[in-house]
């Protein structure tokens, strides 16, 4: 038997390693904290080389499993705090969808087991492994890329390459300068030194824009109005908050006013008399802009669902912008096929949305004696598709000028959650250069600059609106033109050598 599996300690110090790498993601300088801590996995990796296939997966899954239980816990409190789900099947449904994301890691880490040659590109062939398996991971049954090793760089050393490859290169930089510093006991200069230097590089490239401030600054209001999601299966509670929604919306002076995913959130033709008729008259008065999250009826032929998870738009004299989800939650949003008797354990509605086009046009923004313009739209859990994201900008007809991401995320409570989400937004802003602005029911309602930095931000679970200005920008970034064609194209050439390396050693 293998020396490490006579030792059981070993799986769980890996099992360790994970929860605590998922953990440091929360803190700041997160992204810093992160590289030292994957040393330590690969470390651990590295103690089931010589075992089984089996069991140095195994030990990946262990890995993974620490990571994902960690950062995906909060879908606990959907299952069971929100949705009455039983308390071990919620538990076990957290563990099982850890497990299946865990199954990407240990995948990933495969080149530490076959390349049997140590050596100074074992760190680029690992980095090039994880890259097209996270890449996979964001496509795979829909996808579910969510809590990458990306989102944290926004807080680390390699967030400002994402302008040019986007965030999977800030996951390949982050793979290989962790695997350098494991050597630093053997060779300290040829260990710190190459990520020392990449890291300035990194720097210097910041120093480049690839988007402008074009026309004046837009006066905005975010509202966040801090429904507790046990309020919509109350319909007293519904009424309450669309009655919040609606009225600040029309008091509002500002040229744009946004409130979250399903502020009104009961079906556009379920609302009351008047209820868009009167925001409608409120933004001819005032002549502004609203967004807002609504339940859309829209019947998808494909399918055959009735409803969209909808992002509607006012302006005076134009007609209304309608955005539906495209990218929706499984089993969130939609159910696969075969599963609705799981959805049927908890008594959640309107859990199987239709799917909007993947090329919707932008919202427009139309400015009193001034230019339009024009802002990319995503829901909720659409932040985390940089690279769809990056195709719908560079295939629209018109520039785009910010970003908008309009979330609930009350389901999950007072978790990391919103702290995760906003890092994501915080990477889209890198990518593509753009502003963003996020308006939540629970938090985190934030305006962020185009290098990603959070510029305005309300506390969570309060009842208040944040009322400012943003800088709208124009532009592309060499990863909005090319999306994450460069930084995959690098991965497999670097993995296609490792394994040529393999064949000849």
């Amino acid at each position: 038997m293998h020396s490490a599996l006579k030792n059981p300690t070993r799986f769980l110090t890996l099992v360790l390693f994970g929860a605590i790498l998922a953990y440091s993601a929360e803190l700041p300088y997160g992204g810093w904290i992160q590289i030292p801590i994957l040393t330590l996995v690969w470390w651990g990796l590295l103690q089931f080389k010589h075992a089984s296939l089996k069991h140095f997966l195994l030990a990946g899954l262990m890995f993974g499993l620490g990571y994902f239980v960690v950062g995906l816990s909060w879908i606990y409190i959907s299952l069971h705090d929100v949705g009455k789900m039983n308390f071990l099947l919620s538990c076990t449904a957290v563990v099982l969808l850890s497990t299946y994301t865990a199954v990407f890691f240990a995948l990933a880490s495969l080149p530490l087991h076959f390349f049997k040659k140590d050596s100074f590109y074992t760190g680029c062939f690992l980095a090039a492994s994880w890259v097209l398996i996270e890449c996979l991971r964001g496509f795979f049954l829909t996808g579910f890329p969510w809590l990458g090793l990306a989102e944290a760089q926004v807080n680390g050393p390699f967030g400002l390459i994402a302008p040019y490859l986007g965030g999977l290169a800030c996951t390949f930089l982050a793979v290989w300068s962790s695997w350098q510093l494991l050597h630093v006991r053997k060779h300290m200069v040829r260990s710190i030194a190459p990520v020392a230097l990449v890291i300035i590089f990194v720097q210097i490239m910041g120093l480049w824009s690839f988007t402008k401030p074009t026309g004046s600054p837009l006066s905005i209001e975010l509202v966040q109005g801090n429904f507790s999601q046990s309020l919509i299966f109350r319909p007293e509670g519904v009424m309450q908050q669309i009655d919040y929604y609606s009225n600040v919306m029309k008091r509002s002076s500002a040229e744009l006013v946004i409130a979250p995913e399903t502020a009104l959130s009961w079906p556009d033709i379920n609302l009351p008399s008047g209820t868009l008729e009167s925001l409608q008259e409120s933004v001819n008065q005032h002549h502004n802009t609203l967004l807002f999250g609504i339940i859309g009826r829209r019947i998808n032929p494909e399918d055959g669902r009735e409803f969209s998870n909808r992002a509607l738009g006012l302006n005076s004299n134009v007609l209304p912008y309608q955005y539906d989800k495209s990218h929706l939650v499984p089993f969130g949003e939609f159910i696969p096929p075969g599963f609705h008797w799981f959805v049927n354990a908890f008594n959640v509605p309107l859990s199987d949305f239709s799917r909007g086009s993947m090329s919707q046009p932008p919202f427009m923004i139309v400015r009193e004696g001034k230019g339009p313009l024009f802002a990319a739209i995503t829901i909720c859990y659409e932040d985390v598709f940089g690279g769809e994201l990056a195709k719908r900008l560079r295939h629209s007809d018109k520039p785009t000028n910010l970003l908008i991401n309009i979330t609930n995320l009350a389901w999950f409570g007072d978790s990391q959650a919103p702290g995760q989400q906003l890092r994501l937004s915080q990477l889209r802003s890198l990518e593509t250069g753009l502003p963003a602005l996020r308006a939540t029911n629970t938090g985190i309602t934030a305006i962020l600059g185009p290098d990603g930095q959070v510029i305005e931000q309300l506390p969570k679970f309060t009842q208040t609106s944040l009322i400012g200005s943003v800088q709208p920008y124009a532009g592309k970034t060499p990863y909005v033109i090319l999306g994450n064609a460069p930084i995959l194209t690098i991965s497999f050439l670097f993995l296609l050598m490792g394994i040529i390396r393999q064949r000849r050693f």
